[in-house]
């Protein structure tokens, strides 16, 4: 099994910067996309960015240019740096992956959220 653990959230003003992290445990054969997915109060979680395991990205519209997803393999952590932020950002933050397991079987597993908050 996998667990995800994410940190880094809080509170900030807008225009300020956070930085999330993300890291992986347990036993797994890979480790392939990583993804941040984010949930506001009365909305549908939604995706924020992904990357793969061989480093390909892809971002929601509202944070192209302000966010950057990056990971770190060796680590099996993920991070979403987040700048220029906005109070429509404020929401509670996941952490996704999709495993292969030692089996040859995919998982899909979830961060327990941090939550993500922007003053205006």
């Amino acid at each position: 099994q996998v667990q995800l653990v994410e940190s880094g959230g809080g509170c900030v003003q807008a225009g300020g910067s956070l930085r999330l992290s993300c890291a992986a445990s347990g036993s797994s054969r890979n480790i392939n996309a990583m993804r941040w997915y984010r949930q506001a109060p009365g909305k549908q979680r939604e995706l924020v960015a992904g990357i793969t395991s061989g480093g390909s990205t892809n971002y929601a519209d509202d944070v192209k240019g302000r966010f950057t997803i990056s990971r770190d393999s060796a680590k099996n952590t993920v991070y979403l740096q987040m700048n220029s932020l906005k109070s429509e950002d404020t929401a509670v933050y996941y952490c996704n992956a999709d495993v292969t397991l030692w089996g040859g079987n995919r998982g899909d597993y979830w961060g327990q959220g941090t939550q993500v908050t922007v003053s205006s």
